[in-house]
């Protein structure tokens, strides 16, 4: 065998691993944990069943890729420290809007907490990618406990404004929205001086 032929091999066994686990994502997000079939995600990467057991092992061990592949990059909290209740704010309320881009990793957790073994895995990719992220930016005690009630008011602002889409919530003007989430979010990040309609660079000065 030609020393070229190993690096264009490991070239396509990458390139089949992200195949698998960008349709995954797709699949998990779209049906949830138990309805995501292994032959479906298959089909939409293009390659066979048994290839997703030989990469990742079983339908579980793919799905906990697909969770932190979902859960690893930032979506309403930032990296930033200074500003970050303002920032959680607007960011919050612009994504969950009408006509806003669709919030994946909040999908992918609503259409898969039914299953015993998928919510476990999603808590952990909570736990481990946003929930670790908030908390470092959180200066003073429980900062764990207070990411997740941060979480837990993001999370609730989605399903009711986004997915359910009560009245008032849905039809709320962002920036006034906004104001007001600042406000709840204050005791969380314990950041002071975020006046309503501020400037959220200047909020943690």
């Amino acid at each position: 065998m030609s020393s070229a032929a190993q690096p264009a091999r490991r070239r396509d066994a990458v390139a089949t691993r992200e195949a698998i686990l960008a349709a995954a994502v797709v699949e998990f997000t779209e049906h949830g944990y138990a309805r995501a079939g292994v032959r479906q995600i298959a089909e939409r990467a293009g390659v066979t069943a048994m290839m997703i057991n030989r990469y990742f092992g079983s339908k579980e061990g793919l799905f906990a890729e697909a969770v932190d592949r979902s859960f690893g990059p930032p979506t309403i909290v930032g990296d930033e420290r200074q500003g970050l209740t303002r920032a959680i704010a607007h960011t919050l309320a612009e994504r969950t809007g009408p006509g806003a881009e669709r919030l994946d990793p909040f999908l992918l957790t609503l259409r898969s907490a039914s299953d015993p073994a998928a919510a476990d895995i999603v808590r952990r990719g909570i736990e481990t990618h946003v929930g670790a992220r908030l908390a470092g930016l959180l200066d003073g005690p429980e900062a764990h406990v207070r990411a997740q009630l941060g979480l837990a008011l993001a999370a609730g602002t989605w399903l009711l404004r986004a997915v359910i889409g009560t009245g008032a919530l849905a039809a709320a003007d962002n920036d006034r929205l906004a104001d007001l989430l600042a406000d709840m979010l204050q005791p969380i990040t314990g950041e002071t001086g975020d006046a309503p309609g501020g400037d959220p660079d200047s909020a943690a000065e």
